[in-house]
């Protein structure tokens, strides 16, 4: 089959497979792109125009001999480069549902196609930081980096040993950015509660919880208000971090 197509065609499907392949599954893991509101044609044909594009200036280095490890890095390192940029949208919606049982919203919880069962707090602060990850032209600087990724990482020359602990920080990364974002609801939620504790003690006959549900959601909200600015603050730092991560991803993943 090989022989009938020809050595030139035959080199350019096998460039143009693997360009498609880290193109595809980078795309699949963008949080706004990856969503179910898009239609599956488009992204598809979107996919395959971006292919179609850099497939002529892509010079591979690839054991056509192993073209399945060749397939399995280029899968792995898509994925890994996703998660640099969807690591910051996955802490934001975990702080939203910390934020939301610390407020006793636990209840008020609706189907979110993208992460599954999701807070309202969780949805208006994904709101928020798709808003701010606009606003900063980060998906024209991530869209230019990734493009830029054949030309620093050729394709089948991915380290897959080196790229490993990166994955393993990512995933800390999205608890302790989410620890530090509901940090504020967290801990105001626990002054009130032992304020309720103590007023509990004072007076047992006051039903606490009839009580303490409007106030939760009152200072809840005051807080989460009061702190906009530096919640702001820390979106701007972490998705400005975005190409700074995607750039170690890249430098690991060529290391001998």
């Amino acid at each position: 089959m090989a022989e009938l197509l020809g050595p030139g065609l035959t080199e350019y499907g096998k460039t143009f497979l693997m360009v498609f392949l880290r193109i595809g599954v980078f795309m699949l893991m963008l949080p706004f792109f990856a969503s179910k509101s898009f239609p599956t044609q488009f992204k598809i044909g979107l996919i395959v125009s971006l292919a179609v594009v850099l497939t002529p200036i892509v010079k591979p280095v690839m054991d056509t001999h192993n073209i399945l490890a060749v397939i399995a890095k280029e899968v792995i390192l898509g994925v890994l480069l996703g998660l640099c940029v969807r690591t910051i949208f996955m802490a934001v919606n975990m702080a939203g549902q910390l934020m939301s049982y610390s407020m006793g919203m636990s209840m008020a919880t609706v189907f979110d196609p993208e992460y599954g069962q999701s807070a309202e707090i969780a949805r208006l602060l994904g709101i928020i930081v798709m808003l701010v990850f606009f606003s900063l032209d980060a998906h024209h600087e991530i869209i230019y980096l990734f493009a830029k990724s054949f030309e620093i990482l050729p394709l089948g020359v991915i380290n897959i040993e080196t790229m490993l602990p990166l994955g393993i920080r990512f995933g800390s990364m999205v608890f302790i950015m989410a620890l530090k974002m509901a940090a504020p609801i967290m801990v105001g939620m626990a002054v009130a509660s032992l304020l309720f504790g103590y007023m509990y003690k004072a007076a047992p006959q006051i039903n606490i919880f009839f009580v303490s549900y409007p106030v939760y959601l009152f200072v809840g909200f005051i807080i989460i208000i009061l702190s906009m600015p530096i919640f702001f603050k820390f979106l701007t730092i972490s998705i400005e971090q975005i190409r700074t991560e995607m750039y170690k991803v890249l430098v690991a993943a060529g290391a001998k």
